[in-house]
């Protein structure tokens, strides 16, 4: 089910001195775009990123949808105060969420879009049940937890995969993907049925600035 591209400028590239300038960059490039603001605590993954305080600061400089990815365990602990924040979209991961439909529907109660996100080594057969109750799916392409990774090319598999499960029970949910999102791997993800991409370094570090490195990338998308 063909839906619109989207890009997702992810803010763990940007220069957190100047924060609001890397936001206002983005804004001015145009089009269908989100903020995605990628929470680490350092348990779950690796790396320690930011938090509330980030998300309360964008949305202050930012009417652009705030797409927050919880890479932390017990996310169920965060929901109401990400919410009241101003968030638009709230992403779980499977692999944090022993019951999660349960933190699928905190997540719809608090008036927050919510998504599923695998890891790399996660099956796409793990998000098959909750599909209809989410609105959309993340498919990690590279291990979480830093940014400026390699694309693992072994995931556009299972992008089509879970694109092909949504598509099978009419669902019209979006299929995002973070890692390693360039000009060049751009078009391969939205073939294989990819229409949210995030991308933090090919768009804040581009050559010519942000509003540049969005538009390769939907230039490489134009001919998909």
């Amino acid at each position: 089910m063909a839906l619109p591209l989207r890009l997702a400028p992810s803010l763990l590239a940007a220069d957190f001195a100047h924060l609001g300038d890397a936001i206002s960059a983005v804004e001015a490039a145009g089009g269908d775009l989100l903020i995605h603001v990628d929470v680490m605590d350092g348990s779950f993954v690796p790396n320690i990123s930011f938090g509330l305080p980030v998300a309360e600061a964008a949305r202050r400089v930012t009417a652009l949808p705030l797409d927050t990815h919880l890479m932390v365990v017990h996310p169920e602990r965060h929901i109401e105060t990400f919410a009241a924040a101003g968030v638009t979209g709230l992403t779980v991961h499977v692999e944090t969420c022993p019951h999660l439909h349960r933190v699928v529907q905190q997540i719809r109660e608090a008036g927050v879009r919510p998504a599923v996100a695998l890891n790399p080594a996660t099956p796409a057969v793990m998000v098959e049940e909750i599909l209809p109750f989410v609105d959309m799916v993340l498919v990690m392409t590279v291990n979480p937890g830093y940014g400026g990774q390699k694309f693992m090319p072994e995931m556009l598999d299972k992008v089509r995969r879970v694109r092909d499960m949504a598509d099978a029970r009419g669902l019209a949910i979006d299929i995002q993907v973070d890692g390693g999102v360039d000009a060049r791997t751009a078009p391969l993800l939205v073939s294989a049925g990819a229409n949210v991409l995030v991308a933090g370094t090919s768009i804040f570090h581009a050559p010519g600035g942000p509003r540049a490195g969005i538009e390769a990338i939907r230039q490489a998308c134009l001919a998909v």
